[in-house]
C-alpha cells in the first residue's frame, strides 16, 4: 500500500509541477465540485422536454415574421433541425407553425413559451452553480424570466444570421470551397453565439472577458459535434429494425445533447478555474492546496439563502486538527 500511496504523490507532485495538466485537473475536479453529472443530466432532460415547444415557437414567429417568403422560412427551419442526429428529419415533417384566430395563436404561443422556459431556466441555474453564488445573490424569477426570453431573441437571431451566412457561401462558392467555407463560418458563430449566450446566463456581476476562455473552447468542439455527431449517431442506426430504430433515435438524440450539455459546462468550469485561477488542485486527501481551500470555502458559502445567514469555513490542521484558515 505503502508503494502505491508513494507513487500516486509522485503523479499528484508532477502535474501540480506542470501548469497545463495542473489546469485540466482543475477543471475536472472543478467539475466534480459543482456535480456537473447531475447538472448535465438535468440539461439533457429539460432540453429534450423543451425541444419540441421550442421549435413550434420558432415556426410560428417565423410564420409572421416571413410571411410571404415560404422559402426563407423553411431554410431557417432547416437550419435549426441540420445539427440534431437522425431526428431532425422526422420533426422537419411534423412540426408546423401554429394557425387560426389571433387569439388562439396567442394562447397558444404563451402555452409553449411556457413549457419551453424549463430549459433556460435550468441554465441559468448551471451557470450560478459553476460560479458558486449564493443562494441570497442570485436572482428571483422574473428576473431569470426576462433573461430566458433574451436568451430565445439570441439563439432565434443567431440562428438567422447563420443560415443566411450560409447560404451566402454557398451561392458565392462550390464544391470543397464551400464545404471548408462552411465549417469555417461554423465555428466562427458557434463561437460567438456561445459567447452571447454565456454572457445572457452567467450573473452580471462576472465581466464578459472572463467568458471567452471558455466559448473558444466550446465553438470548435460544438462545430465537431454537428458536423460528426449526425454522422456516427445515423451509421449506428442504419441498420436497425423499425421499432428498434425508434427507441435507437431517442438515445442518440438524448446521447448528442447530453454531450452538448458537457461541453456547455466544462466550456463554463475552464472559465471559471481561469478567472479565479483554481489550480493546482491536489489529487490525494491532504495536503490541501490554497486552489482546494477556496474551491471548498466557495462550495459552502454557496449555501446562504438569507442576508442574515453568513456561513464560516475553517479548515484544520492535519497533525492536531487545530483551525488553519478562517
Amino acid at each position: 500500500m505503502s508503494a502505491v500511496e508513494d507513487f500516486l504523490q509522485r503523479v499528484d507532485r508532477a502535474q501540480q509541477r506542470h501548469s497545463p495538466a495542473a489546469l485540466v485537473v482543475g477543471v475536472v475536479k472543478k467539475f466534480g465540485d459543482d456535480r456537473g453529472g447531475q447538472l448535465a443530466a438535468l440539461i439533457t432532460y429539460y432540453g429534450f422536454v423543451a425541444l419540441i415547444p421550442l421549435l413550434l415557437l420558432l415556426s410560428t414567429a417565423l410564420g409572421f415574421a416571413l410571411h410571404g417568403h415560404p422559402e426563407a422560412q423553411r431554410r431557417v427551419v432547416d437550419s435549426a433541425l441540420a445539427d440534431f442526429p437522425v431526428i431532425g428529419g422526422q420533426l422537419r415533417e411534423n412540426v408546423h407553425s401554429l394557425s387560426g384566430s389571433a387569439l388562439a395563436v396567442t394562447i397558444g404561443v404563451l402555452g409553449l413559451l411556457y413549457g419551453a422556459l424549463g430549459i433556460a431556466q435550468i441554465l441559468q441555474h448551471a451557470m450560478a452553480q459553476v460560479w458558486n453564488i449564493p443562494g441570497v445573490r442570485r436572482p428571483g424569477y422574473f428576473p431569470r424570466l426576462l433573461r430566458s426570453l433574451l436568451l430565445f431573441a439570441v439563439l432565434g437571431t443567431g440562428l438567422v444570421l447563420a443560415t443566411g451566412a450560409a447560404t451566402l457561401v454557398g451561392t458565392t462558392l462550390g464544391g470543397d470551397a464551400a464545404r471548408a467555407g462552411a465549417l469555417v463560418l461554423s465555428l466562427v458563430v458557434n463561437t460567438a453565439l456561445c459567447l452571447a449566450c454565456f454572457r445572457v446566463l452567467t450573473p452580471p456581476d462576472v465581466p464578459t472577458r472572463s467568458l471567452l476562455p471558455g466559448c473558444l473552447l466550446a465553438g470548435p468542439m460544438f462545430t465537431v459535434l454537428q458536423t460528426f455527431g449526425a454522422l456516427l449517431v445515423s451509421h449506428q442506426l442504419r441498420h436497425t429494425s423499425q421499432v428498434y430504430g425508434f427507441f435507437a433515435t431517442v438515445i442518440g438524440l438524448l446521447s448528442w445533447l447530453y454531450l452538448a450539455s458537457q461541453i456547455t459546462l466544462y466550456a463554463a468550469e475552464t472559465n471559471v478555474v481561469l478567472a479565479r485561477g483554481l489550480w493546482p488542485r491536489s489529487l490525494l486527501q491532504r495536503p490541501l492546496t490554497m486552489p482546494d481551500q477556496e474551491v471548498l470555502e466557495s462550495l459552502a458559502r454557496q449555501e446562504e439563502r438569507r442576508p442574515e445567514q453568513h456561513v464560516d469555513v475553517v479548515f484544520t490542521d492535519e497533525q492536531d486538527d487545530r483551525p488553519r484558515h478562517d
